[in-house]
């Protein structure tokens, strides 16, 4: 990842969202593409990590490798 990019990355995920914006994006209707590929990962993800615990282990080494990607290019 760029530095460009991790910067770029980080404005979106620390952006502050309105009220108005927020309320938009919830009250659109999902496709059915878009919920069968949901879907579709769920289901992937629940095979792959059957227990709370190992989804939860999972999700603790994802955050720290993006953590890492995202510091390692400051």
């Amino acid at each position: 990842m760029t530095r460009h990019t991790a910067e770029r990355v980080r404005e979106l995920i620390d952006r502050r969202v309105s009220a108005a914006e927020l309320r938009k994006s919830l009250q659109r209707p999902i496709e059915e593409d878009e919920r069968q590929e949901i879907l579709a990962l769920v289901r992937w993800f629940t095979r792959r990590y059957p227990t709370a615990a190992e989804r939860l282990a999972y999700v603790r080494q994802a955050y720290a490798r993006w953590q890492r990607k995202l510091t390692a290019n400051p």
